[in-house]
């Protein structure tokens, strides 16, 4: 497959993993607020946990980033994911923030049950 090809394939495969983990995030979300505590919170914290896991060993990046930089040169932040630059560019900080909303949220409604 061409260099080119290659980095199409990465780059939909990395949308599809990161439009699956906005689902989660928003129901996670929806879950907090609305006080549905099931296994499911608690499955979609274990992927984020198991996501944190993997960028803390690969250094804070994706291990699909470090092998689309093998056929693309390009220093945007987008070059490996189809989002606009700025969302790609803070994606960590975004969803780390949201993230830590919910579990505040979480946290409150698991004391105040």
């Amino acid at each position: 497959m061409k260099a080119q090809t290659q980095l199409v394939v990465i780059k939909i495969v990395h949308t599809i993993i990161w439009l699956f983990f906005n689902a989660v995030l928003f129901y996670l979300f929806y879950a907090v607020i609305v006080n549905k505590i099931d296994k499911w919170v608690w499955i979609g914290l274990g992927l984020f946990l198991m996501e944190g896991i993997v960028l803390l060993l690969f250094k804070n990046f994706c291990p699909l980033t470090i092998i689309a930089r093998r056929y693309s040169g390009s220093l945007k932040a987008n070059f490996d994911i189809y989002l606009p630059n700025w969302l790609a560019k803070y994606n960590k900080i975004i969803y780390t923030s949201l993230l830590g909303v919910i579990i505040l949220i979480l946290g409150y409604r698991l004391l105040s049950n």
